[in-house]
Order: structure tokens, then C-alpha cells, then sequence
């Protein structure tokens, strides 16, 4: 897989977390999975289109989702975070997919990425394509976050 379809979902993510989080991400391990599925309970799934097809999967496990929606929501009590969470993810992953969208239009890349979706799969099912995957670790305080990219 290129970087040049990897680089932008990481820029992204490091801007979001930077400006909107006070967060700095690190990145970790690389690694290649048979397919994008989620390592952790919690997905923001993406679908891409254009001059690659495939997926996009940001997986964390339920603690991290809490940290980060309490960051996004100061003062709310676990009990509404615990509610709300999706959303707060759901927003999270629209300004990453953002930021990586204007990447490649900026380097007149032809893609669309659709609107992100969240899932918990302690409650829910969910179908990955089999394509082969770029796993990366990206590490911040709040957590862990599995960025898996199936492109082709």
C-alpha cells in the first residue's frame, strides 16, 4: 500500500488530536492484518471510493472512547458519555476523515470517503471485506487507537 493514500488518515489524526484534544499522538508498530477488521470493541468504520476502493477502521477498546468523549464533553457525568459516546466518536472521526480529505484534494487525489460510522461490537456485528490491511498503533494519553487502512 502507498503511503501516499496511508500518510493523510495519520495527518489527520495528528492534527485533530493536537488541536482539538491537546493531545499529541505517537505513532507505534506497524503491521499487516488479512483484513481491516477491528482489534478493539469499539469502530469508526469509513468507506473509500475514487481511484482506490476500501476501508478505513479506527478501533479502540471502551475505556479510550470514554477518555476521549469526556475530553470532548468537560463536565458531562459517565452516565450521558456512556450515552452519547457514538456521536462524540462519530464527530471525532468526521474531523479526521476531514483533514485527511483535504490532503488528498490538495495533492489531486480522486476519493470519496464516506460519512463516518460507529459501531460497538460487544453489541453489534460487523462485516469487513476481505482485503489485506496496514494496521497501525497510534498512542496518545487517553489511549490506543488501531488505525486500519485496506485500500486497493
Amino acid at each position: 500500500m502507498k503511503a501516499e493514500y496511508v500518510n493523510p488518515f495519520l495527518q489527520g489524526a495528528v492534527l485533530v488530536f493536537r488541536d482539538l484534544l491537546n493531545e499529541e499522538i505517537i505513532r507505534g508498530k506497524t503491521s499487516v492484518k488479512p483484513d481491516a477488521t477491528p482489534s478493539h470493541e469499539i469502530a469508526i468504520l469509513l468507506n473509500v471510493t475514487g481511484s482506490v476502493q476500501g476501508q478505513v477502521v479506527y478501533s479502540l477498546n471502551a475505556e479510550t472512547a470514554y477518555k476521549l468523549a469526556e475530553k470532548l464533553m468537560p463536565g458531562t457525568d459517565r452516565a450521558t458519555i456512556e450515552k452519547e459516546y457514538r456521536d462524540v466518536l462519530g464527530e471525532l472521526g468526521n474531523m479526521i476523515t476531514g483533514n485527511a480529505l483535504n490532503i488528498f484534494l490538495n495533492s489531486k487525489k480522486d476519493l470519496d470517503l464516506s460519512v463516518p460510522y460507529v459501531a460497538d461490537t460487544r453489541s453489534q456485528r460487523i462485516d469487513i471485506p476481505k482485503r489485506t490491511a496496514l494496521a497501525l498503533n497510534l498512542y496518545s494519553k487517553p489511549g490506543m487507537i488501531e488505525l486500519n487502512i485496506a485500500l486497493e
